[in-house]
């Protein structure tokens, strides 16, 4: 997926370090950090055996919280979307703001408001507590924003992961599908400490795939599209990402056993599929996983 030259892009949408102190735990994707990361690291052809030097890295990053705050200044172009990971990250959410904009008044009769977005490198503050590396990707709805460390993304790259451009854009649209179940008034039903294979928290998972299969739906419509059209290839390495990082998986490629009764994310054909009944459809009337019936047809 790249960006379309020519596009508007603003370097000014997002912010870099904290939005400020808060307390509480990390909420939507807390903890898919590390699951992430191990899942994209084996799927770009990583050794299970380097799983421990990997995530040595990741915590060793954690030093020296970002207190920096400011914008992508840097970020004018699109080809400064295509090369820079802060730039992509932020070309992404402009991307997942423009489908939502339209998409969520028109499917479920409600206003979109664009969620903060913050580009950090290393450690920050969020309203839910503070973020790393560790943590991963995730929204914090107590300040309503969704926050990315670069040196996340950085590591899949000093693993050879190819990849690692889409699942950025993956992980940025997953993100952002917290922010509509927020709007939605449906976020705060999952909950972690009760894990299993039909949980609210897996639930919640797999209709932020769905809702991230949506915004590749419609993200390179129309003239003011941000990005140039997807092509088969691109749509099934987002797939593929989604798989990657099921529960099973996960737990298998990591040593253990398969244990549906500790899955939060979901399994991996359960989340691959939940990306692309949204992809195929461009509807949240087929994300409807927590069988509310509140979307036009």
């Amino acid at each position: 997926m790249t960006f379309k030259s020519g596009a508007s892009f603003d370097g000014k949408r997002a912010t870099t370090g904290g939005r400020g102190r808060g307390g509480g735990t990390i909420a939507a994707g807390g903890g898919i950090g590390t699951i992430v990361l191990i899942g994209l690291f084996l799927l770009m052809g990583g050794n299970p055996g380097d799983l421990g030097q990997l995530l040595g890295a990741e915590s060793s990053q954690q030093q020296g919280e970002d207190t920096s705050s400011g914008h992508l200044d840097h970020c004018k172009t699109a080809e400064d979307g295509n090369k820079y990971d802060d730039c992509r990250v932020d070309y992404t959410a402009q991307s997942v703001d423009a489908v939502w904009k339209e998409q969520l008044p028109a499917q479920a009769g409600i206003e979109y408001t664009e969620p903060g977005r913050v580009v950090f490198k290393n450690s920050t503050m969020s309203g839910c507590g503070q973020a790393s590396a560790a943590t991963g990707p995730f929204y914090c709805p107590a300040d309503q924003s969704a926050y990315f460390d670069t040196s996340f993304f950085e590591q899949l790259k000093n693993f050879g992961a190819e990849n690692a451009p889409l699942a950025q854009m993956y992980i940025v649209a997953h993100e952002f599908g917290h922010h509509i179940q927020h709007l939605e008034g449906t976020l705060g039903l999952s909950n972690y400490n009760q894990p299993g294979e039909d949980s609210n928290a897996v639930k919640i998972e797999l209709q932020a795939d769905c809702y991230a299969g949506i915004w590749a739906f419609h993200a390179d419509e129309g003239d003011n599209a941000k990005l140039e059209q997807i092509t088969d290839e691109q749509a099934q390495a987002a797939i593929d990402t989604a798989r990657t990082v099921g529960d099973d998986n996960i737990q298998r490629r990591s040593g253990g056993q398969v244990r549906p009764d500790q899955w939060t994310h979901g399994s991996s054909a359960d989340r691959a599929q939940a990306f692309i009944n949204g992809y195929k459809s461009g509807k949240m009337s087929q994300c409807d996983y927590l069988g509310r019936n509140a979307y036009k047809s």
